[in-house]
């Protein structure tokens, strides 16, 4: 051996790869041997139970054409049936109708195997297919078949195959074709059940050849057809011998569903079952080495398998391991990652096959849910900001109408001074409203936007209405939102003071905390005030979605006294600052209501929304 080789041998690689080989090669030889013992009982058993699970196909089919012709059966209680057995007399008419029927049951269910249907009256008087109506020369109940149903009315009895019919034995007529199987019940009278005679289906024993010759067992395995008492009913041919085994006829005695004869010559394998609807045995046999034949060829196929199992592992083990395994490991952890919410998660792709083209993939698709989500964000708040704007925009027109009537009844009056004052009021409001479509104004600027609200509003009522200010002027360079502070005013004028009786106080005061982060601007009114649960129903309102307060807002009662305006506020402030600020507010009935305004004093005086 070379330097070269024991080099080669020495290498790590080499001697993983020998380990490798050694490990797998046991446990696989020891998994073929137990594998070959248990699939050749497996693959025997299911051999046999596939030839049982043939069998009992068979029986299945002899029971459904027998269970189908069965159904002509229910011609039986034909009203016209029933009535041309009671008479004596024929009538072209009735005997008419009756084939009539018998044909439209042969076309509704396609009768291919039924020969001839005979209706006969327990004097001998009847109606079928291939004679008409007949007359027959014998007593029925000389019958033996007929006998037995005289004693046994309920049952139906199926005639194993013979040259003719049990009607026609007794006229002598042969089925010229092969043999015919009798299906045989009564006819009853509907009210009392007593028999008025019987009803005969005749059907081509080529049915019971024609099912036996088209299953088989392996190559030279047939089946076998016997009737109850082991008469033979089907049997291919120079097979005769097989019916005549006494070690099989013992056998089949004994109820077993299969077995193994053992007799001088080779093994045979037997397996039977019993038709349902007939009581007929069906007889498998085929030689034993045919139904285990795939058995012993697993045994080579293991064989083989073993050992190409042993190469093939080992050149799957290396790929796997360093093609699949890893990069698919890391995409995995990846991707778990991303589902738990963390979107900075990549893959740095190595090579340029389907699993790195995956991790392309993956990286690309995260980019698209962060844009996406992004959007979505950015959206969402854009037509949120969009619905408040437009809350906003809405102007009480009332309160528009209520100034201009209030100015025109000044001017009448002659109060000059008065009216431009009011003018000077409504214009500096509206102005500040408008503030050229801004959403940020300083705190002065919406004071002013209030006290202007309350110059015009005293107009109108200037028996009820006073009003105070105190506003630190710390925080009159900060900045906020505009029409915060007027719709809460309007509330506390319209749901506080109006309903109140004497005169009514708005004090609006505000200051900055102590730690400069924020400020807090309170309107109270000192009116009727709310009961604790108007409150409570109040506040679940101004937290809660639109369409909640649009249903209370316009239920009898007003229960949310103006959620309207507080809603929007409430909602502007938490869309712009965050959830932790917005609206807190006190109530008692008959002292008055508080609402306070808290909202942070951010960088510039802006938010960065």
């Amino acid at each position: 051996m070379t330097k070269r080789y024991r080099l080669a041998l020495s290498s790590l690689k080499s001697k993983m790869l020998i380990m490798f080989v050694i490990l797998t090669s046991i446990p696989l030889v020891a998994v073929g041997l137990i594998s070959y013992q248990k699939s050749f009982h497996t693959i025997s058993e299911n051999s046999k139970a596939s030839t049982i699970f043939v069998a009992d196909q068979l029986a299945r089919n002899i029971d459904i054409l027998v269970q189908d012709s069965s159904r002509l059966l229910e011609l039986g209680k034909n009203p016209a049936v029933l009535q041309f057995l009671f008479r004596q007399t024929d009538s072209y008419a009735d005997a008419k109708e009756i084939l009539l029927t018998f044909d439209l049951y042969r076309t509704t269910y396609k009768y291919e195997d039924v020969l001839n249907i005979s209706i006969v009256n327990l004097y001998g008087r009847g109606i079928s297919e291939r004679k008409g109506v007949f007359a027959l020369n014998q007593n029925p109940l000389r019958n033996p078949h007929f006998q037995q149903l005289m004693y046994n009315p309920d049952d139906i009895l199926i005639i194993p195959p013979s040259e003719s019919s049990p009607l026609d034995r007794l006229d002598g007529f042969q089925y010229p074709d092969g043999g015919v199987i009798s299906i045989i019940a009564t006819v009853k009278q509907r009210i009392t059940h007593e028999v008025m005679g019987f009803i005969v289906i005749d059907l081509n024993d080529k049915f019971v050849k024609q099912f036996s010759e088209a299953y088989h067992i392996g190559s030279t395995g047939h089946f076998m057809v016997t009737g109850q008492k082991g008469e033979p009913i089907y049997q291919p041919a120079n097979r005769e011998q097989d019916l005549a085994s006494a070690s099989l006829a013992s056998q089949l005695a004994s109820n077993k569903d299969s077995f193994v004869t053992s007799g001088t010559g080779k093994p045979v394998f037997v397996t039977y079952t019993t038709s349902e609807a007939t009581g007929w045995k069906i007889i498998g046999v085929a030689p034993l080495q045919e139904i285990v034949e795939e058995a012993n060829e697993i045994r080579q196929l293991i064989i083989v398998s073993v050992f190409l199992s042993i190469l093939f592992i080992i050149i799957l083990y290396v790929f796997i391991s360093s093609r699949l395994i890893k990069p698919l490991k890391i995409l995995k952890n990846k991707m778990r990652q991303a589902a738990h919410g963390f979107l900075e998660a990549k893959v740095t792709p190595s090579g340029s096959d389907e699993i790195a083209d995956l991790g392309v993939s993956f990286n690309s698709m995260i980019e698209q849910i962060k844009v996406l989500i992004a959007r979505s964000i950015q959206e969402q708040k854009q037509i949120q900001i969009a619905e408040l704007r437009t809350l906003q925009a809405q102007i009480n027109p009332h309160f528009l109408y209520n100034t201009l009537d209030s100015i025109v009844w000044m001017a009448e009056a002659g109060k000059n001074d008065q009216v431009i004052g009011l003018v000077k009021a409504m214009s500096r409001f509206f102005r500040i409203s408008l503030s050229k479509g801004k959403d940020w104004i300083t705190v002065a600027d919406e004071l002013e936007h209030v006290r202007n609200y309350l110059v015009i509003q005293q107009v109108r009522y200037r028996d009820i209405l006073d009003y105070t200010l105190d506003i630190d002027p710390e925080a009159y360079r900060h900045h906020m939102l505009k029409m915060t502070m007027q719709p809460i005013v309007e509330n506390a004028l319209y749901h506080g003071i109006k309903n109140k009786r004497g005169k009514g106080l708005i004090a609006i005061r505000g200051k900055l905390d102590d730690a400069g982060q924020s400020f807090a601007i309170t309107v109270q009114d000192n009116g009727v005030g709310m009961n604790a649960d108007t409150l409570a129903l109040l506040i679940k309102h101004i937290s809660g979605s639109m369409q909640e307060l649009e249903l209370d807002e316009t239920s009898e009662g007003h229960p949310t006294q103006g959620g309207f305006g507080l809603h929007n506020v409430n909602q502007r402030i938490q869309l712009y600052y965050g959830a932790a600020y917005g609206l807190y507010i006190e109530s008692q009935e008959g002292v008055g209501t508080s609402v306070t305004i808290r909202i942070p004093i951010l960088p510039g005086g802006k938010s960065n929304g």
